[in-house]
């Protein structure tokens, strides 16, 4: 098979990220992998779940959605329709648990994390970009906290990004975009930690299964791809 643009197999879409992308969050960052794009952003408020009261920890939690024209057909808003549905609950834990993997939370103290990923344009792949994208956005909104004293210690351990992965055609490919997403015959979404760790493995046969061999290929070409978006976020955010 041939990929759009003639991009190799085990090759990410190209990745941008601009940090900054507006001014009223603490940390805000526009990803955009190939033509996936995700705003992302960080806001800090002095409370935490009922359960945490008194412990002493903060939290960090995670609000995904896709917007009406982000897709080919527009796509409703939840607000409207009274309820979220199935996938974007799951899509938020998902950013919540991989950001919330990589940070202490005992030194936030007693305060909550919001992580805002609104899909503004969708080809595939959203909520491994949101992933990648929110932790850049989180690290931003820490830096100006850490400055500011709202916080008195640097709370993150590790980077963490994300990146799907499948087989679509008997070809194990990296960074599928709709197109390939839409008829794969094993779909899988990989987060790994900066230091090689896996966060969560979510992968799915949609016909045949899928061999221990194709799996352990699969990982790999996967943390290749991570390594490389990591990469990109150590980048913006050291510039």
């Amino acid at each position: 098979m041939i990929r759009n643009s003639n991009r190799g197999f085990a090759q990410l879409r190209p990745v941008e990220m601009i940090p900054g992308y507006v001014k009223h969050p603490h940390g805000s960052v526009l990803i955009s992998t190939g033509d996936t794009r995700v705003l992302c952003s960080a806001m800090m408020e002095d409370k935490v779940p009922s359960f945490l009261k008194g412990s002493g920890k903060g939290w960090i939690t995670a609000e995904y959605s896709l917007l009406p024209a982000s897709t080919h057909t527009r796509t409703q808003r939840e607000a409207t329709r009274g309820k979220i549905g199935g996938r974007t609950h799951e899509i938020q834990r998902l950013i919540g648990r991989a950001l919330r993997a990589v940070v202490d939370l005992n030194k936030l103290g007693e305060k909550t994390i919001w992580i805002d990923c609104d899909v503004i344009q969708a080809d595939g792949g959203t909520r491994t970009a949101s992933i990648t994208g929110a932790y850049a956005a989180l690290c931003l909104a820490m830096k100006k906290h850490l400055e500011q004293g709202s916080i008195s210690e640097w709370p993150i351990i590790d980077q963490v990004a994300a990146v799907s992965v499948g087989i679509v055609d008997g070809e194990l490919l990296l960074d599928l975009e709709y197109a390939e997403d839409s008829r794969a015959e094993v779909d899988m979404n990989v987060v790994m930690t900066g230091s090689g760790d896996f966060v969560e493995v979510q992968g799915t046969a949609e016909g045949k299964p899928y061999s221990r061999a194709e799996l352990d290929e699969m990982l790999r070409l996967a943390a290749a791809g991570i390594q490389e978006l990591i990469a990109v976020q150590k980048h913006i955010l050291e510039a």
